[in-house]
């Protein structure tokens, strides 16, 4: 039997974005100074005698971040979702710099109908599935970081710090 790993639940999300990394969790490990099997004992779903430290994981997901790894942010968002908290990207200021007001709002309104979109579509049969509910998590998120950019571009305009 195939396991589904679902972006929603940090394990499975840091165990994805751990095995997208360049070379995968060989690659990966060495990076860190560790094991490859020690690497992949402590990530494996299964296997509850090991597991990442917190200091693990946040190298884990700076390495994937920095490597250009699709989504390497994942389980930093399941965290946060599982406490009941979402967050967004801050963007830097170059980003914010290079951006014009007006194609945030629309890039901002683009990711709420994402958002909106998702819901409308996983509510015809009225049932949310737990795939769809990462759909929607992800949309979530994009709409969020659009937010930020926003919010960033604001402040940036206005002459105030975060």
């Amino acid at each position: 039997m195939t396991r589904r790993y679902l972006e929603m639940n940090q394990h499975d999300a840091l165990y994805t974005v751990a095995r997208a990394y360049p070379g995968g969790l060989d690659a990966l490990a060495l990076r860190m100074g560790i094991s490859a099997n020690v690497l992949r004992n402590k990530l494996a779903p299964g296997i509850a005698s090991h597991y990442p430290s917190f200091e693990e994981t946040s190298e884990i997901i700076e390495l994937c971040h920095e490597a250009g790894v699709k989504d390497a942010l994942a389980p930093v968002h399941a965290l946060l979702l599982r406490h009941g908290m979402a967050g967004f990207v801050v963007p830097s200021p170059e980003q914010v710099a290079s951006d014009d007001l007006s194609q945030t709002v629309c890039r901002v309104m683009g990711q709420v109908g994402g958002v909106a979109n998702a819901v409308s579509q996983a509510l015809l049969d009225g049932v949310v599935t737990y795939v769809e509910a990462d759909l929607i998590e992800r949309e979530f998120q994009g709409a969020l970081t659009a937010l930020g950019e926003w919010r960033a571009k604001i402040r940036a305009l206005s002459g105030a710090a975060d």
